[in-house]
């Protein structure tokens, strides 16, 4: 299957909690990922980052896409 999601994350299905409309489905993330960002440099310079920093990643999406092969 292709489609143009690029951060592919395995987890597993931790729970599934259904309404009548919409269902909320939490996700055990079970590998190690590397993820990327693009900023501005002026960004990166503001918060000093280095290789080796130990950051937080804060990720803000529209959509989360389980696939299920």
């Amino acid at each position: 299957m292709k489609y143009g999601a690029r951060n592919r994350i395995k987890a597993k299905v931790k729970s599934v909690k259904s309404g009548d409309v919409m269902s909320l489905v939490k996700f055990d993330v079970t590998t190690p990922h590397e993820m990327a960002s693009v900023l501005t440099t002026e960004s990166v310079e503001h918060l000093q980052l280095a290789p080796g920093d130990e950051i937080e990643l804060v990720i803000k999406a529209i959509h989360v896409l389980p696939v299920k092969d």
